[in-house]
């Protein structure tokens, strides 16, 4: 897993208890445009920007060595995330822009922690440099630009192919064929499994209920919909609880953990179920495994060939900044040019949000780790096949860790992950409820 999601993610985990938001001041130099504004400075700025990914200073170097009278700023609060934003937040000392993941716009948009960028015509034409389905999240009902896209996780099957075929087990298309190599595999070798589910990782199964199009929210009618234990959910839960009842995939490892990597290192797993940023993850810890793996599309629920999303973060436009139209011009460079994309991608593992960065010489290369397969072509074509309505809750944190306990004890056979679908259903509604956020079950 690259580092940056890494900390993303866990990061969206952390605790973030944001109070009521003030106007927050920004460490601009001169002439400051009042917020919400796209007036140009008059003079020199400097802008502040707090993200968690690796080399990231480098980047904003070739920036500031461009670009004088546009200087950037950067701090890197990987260690403690949302924790550091939250305070800066509180305090009013927020920075210009920051690293936003996806799962958590729409939380921090409801604690009117962003400035809407849509006053800059720069801002909402650079809607079509980006993948339609990214762009889509950084809106809110369609309307406004309260971040850009910066990277994704488009997901696909990670397989190893000496197993396989040692097995002879066909790669799969469906989810039903995937189903059936697993009762093949456990039948020719019950000691090896055709791949773990952790249930202490909601983003993971979020990622697979996005690709079923279980949309768990919308809004309309000045008030959140919220469906997360719909049909779509139920029926990837009642797969995957199938997989766990008949003992044909694993349930105690942790994603990343010490546990996970011995058991691929022992051969005891054949396949693992993934997003874009997993292919460091195994090249850089299973390196005596080189040639055995192989990256293909995730298999899909029917005809429409549709994928799901696990992980990503926006670079967002927060409350307070006094420099919006510096603000729009550096986030565009940031996350379009293609010499920062091609840094970004090399220095921090980030899988491109722009459409120029799915052209990246780097991602059209074959990948000696997997016998010199072009395996980001197969995370380009998922990252088109990601639906664009999907969309996160304003309670994220508290559904996902209500929906984790769950499906812990539905792991350990108390309950079902149909039932942890309710649970979380339920826990959504309430939080909503307890922080006076218009909703309803259902659409």
């Amino acid at each position: 897993m690259s580092t940056t999601v890494t900390r993303t993610r866990l990061a969206a985990a952390a605790a973030l208890s944001l109070a009521l938001l003030a106007g927050c001041s920004s460490s601009a130099d001169s002439d400051p445009a009042s917020a919400g504004s796209c007036t140009p400075a008059k003079g020199k700025v400097t802008l502040q920007y707090w993200n968690t990914v690796p080399g990231m200073d480098k980047v904003v170097a070739l920036w500031n060595k461009n670009n004088p009278d546009i200087r950037v700023q950067m701090k890197n609060i990987s260690n403690d995330q949302y924790g550091t934003l939250g305070n800066a937040l509180k305090a009013g000392k927020a920075p210009d822009l920051a690293q936003v993941g996806y799962d958590q716009l729409p939380s921090l948009r409801t604690q009117n922690a962003f400035v809407d960028a849509s006053a800059c015509s720069a801002a909402t034409a650079a809607k079509s440099r980006f993948v339609p389905w990214t762009w889509s999240q950084t809106s809110f009902d369609g309307t406004g630009v309260f971040a850009f896209p910066q990277d994704t996780g488009p997901m696909a099957l990670y397989i190893r192919s000496d197993i396989f075929k040692k097995y002879g087990l066909p790669i799969p298309k469906t989810w039903d064929e995937y189903a059936a190599a697993a009762k093949k595999l456990h039948k020719a070798n019950p000691d090896v499994s055709m791949t773990f589910f952790d249930p202490n990782n909601a983003e993971w199964f979020n990622g697979l209920l996005w690709q079923n199009s279980a949309e768990m929210y919308s809004y309309s009618g000045d008030k959140w919909h919220v469906t997360v234990e719909s049909d779509r959910s139920k029926q990837v839960a009642e797969y995957w609880q199938k997989l766990i009842s008949d003992k044909l995939v694993r349930t105690d490892l942790a994603h990343g953990s010490t546990q996970m990597y011995a058991a691929y290192q022992k051969n005891q797993v054949a396949s693992y179920v993934g997003a874009s940023w997993g292919y460091s993850m195994f090249r850089d810890n299973l390196p005596q495994q080189a040639g055995k793996w192989s990256i293909v599309p995730m298999p899909t629920w029917g005809a429409n060939g549709a994928s799901g999303d696990w992980g990503g973060s926006t670079v967002a436009f927060m409350k307070g900044s006094r420099h919006l139209y510096e603000s729009v011009k550096f986030n565009t460079w940031l996350n379009t040019d293609p010499k920062a994309l091609a840094l970004e991608n090399k220095l921090g593992g980030l899988y491109p949000a722009a459409n120029a960065g799915l052209r990246l010489p780097a991602l059209s290369q074959g990948v000696a780790y997997y016998n010199n397969e072009k395996i980001f072509d197969v995370f380009a074509s998922s990252s088109k096949k990601i639906n664009t309505k999907f969309a996160w809750g304003p309670t994220q944190k508290t559904v996902n860790l209500a929906l984790q306990d769950a499906m812990a004890k539905a792991a350990a056979g108390d309950g079902s992950l149909t039932d942890a679908l309710s649970t979380a259903q339920a826990a959504a509604l309430k939080s909503m409820k307890d922080q006076a956020i218009p909703a309803t079950a259902g659409k």
